[in-house]
């Protein structure tokens, strides 16, 4: 008789909590309705504030006008930047034109309650709408100057694998795969140069010329003279695996040159510091007790004499 009312509360507390789940937690129906809803219905989702945002920094940048020379060189600055989305040049435009008008805006309610000159607020306004309008490409040159120099760093060890990949058996154009697999977290830059390579390679392009793209597309010139030594192997029939070889050897020859060249500047650099920072410390220490001293005992006997 128990185990037949153990087994009835167990069957009639599960039948419960299992409706009261489907009814309230899981709403099946309403999971339904989300999925066979139509296109009109689904339009109607609202948008992330961040992606208006983004459509309409894009839109501004539309309206900038554009020279056929400045869009080329700007998308050159993009690519080195990182930035390679089909709307990054329009970002880049729409950006420059919302801060410019942004900035003057905030500069101009803030100088309202303040004491100046008229002159002096119009100067400050001018210089905020300068600032926004080139704000933009500063951005761009220093993202673009950080990644080259992620670049130059990654590259003794990209340079490395090369060799290990060709001494191995592999072509250069699988060493470049492989090197791309395996630097994908190390050194992701190089990595994603060396995919892109790897696209214009499948895509039907020369090896040279797409060795020269990754050349033109980075701007490093230690990537260059890679590029280069590569070309000139692959033109000349020469070993792959010893040009590498040898090219990684000059690298870091010239690494070791570098790395002394800073160690001898370091002891100039060091002057400044040390003749602002540390030597009125030492003064302060020295010769501070001292001149207490004399300013207690020697000028009173002075005075007295």
């Amino acid at each position: 008789m128990e185990l037949t009312a153990t087994v009835l509360l167990f069957v009639t507390v599960s039948t419960v909590m299992s409706f009261l789940g489907a009814k309230f937690w899981a709403r099946p129906k309403a999971a339904i309705d989300r999925v066979t809803r139509s296109g009109a219905e689904a339009a109607q989702i609202p948008t992330h504030p961040s992606l208006v945002f983004h459509d309409l920094v894009k839109r501004l940048g539309t309206l900038l006008p554009q020279s056929p020379k400045d869009v080329t060189i700007m998308q050159r600055r993009l690519i080195r930047a990182g930035f390679r989305g089909p709307h990054a040049l329009k970002m880049l435009y729409g950006s420059k034109l919302a801060l410019g008008i942004l900035l003057p805006v905030a500069t101009a309610l803030a100088v309202l309650g303040m004491d100046l000159d008229p002159n002096r607020k119009l100067l400050l306004i001018v210089l905020a709408a300068a600032a926004g309008f080139i704000a933009p490409n500063e951005y761009v040159r220093m993202a673009a100057q950080r990644r080259q120099k992620q670049i130059r760093r990654a590259l003794p060890n990209a340079l490395d694998l090369l060799v290990v990949c060709v001494e191995s058996g592999l072509g250069l154009d699988q060493a470049i795969v492989q090197a791309a697999k395996e630097l994908v977290h190390a050194h992701p830059e190089i990595a994603q140069e060396f995919a892109m390579v790897n696209l214009e390679l499948k895509a039907g392009k020369r090896r040279a010329e797409a060795l020269r793209n990754l050349a033109d597309r980075t701007a490093v010139e230690e990537l260059k003279k890679l590029v280069a030594v590569l070309i000139q192997a692959d033109r000349f029939g020469t070993g792959v695996a010893q040009s590498l070889r040898a090219h990684s050897e000059y690298m870091r020859v010239q690494a070791r040159q570098a790395a002394e060249e800073k160690a001898a500047k370091l002891g100039v650099k060091l002057v400044f510091p040390i003749f602002f920072c540390i030597l009125p410390s030492l003064f302060v220490v020295t010769v501070g007790p001292v001149m207490v001293r004399i300013s207690r005992e020697l000028l009173p006997m002075m005075m007295n004499l």
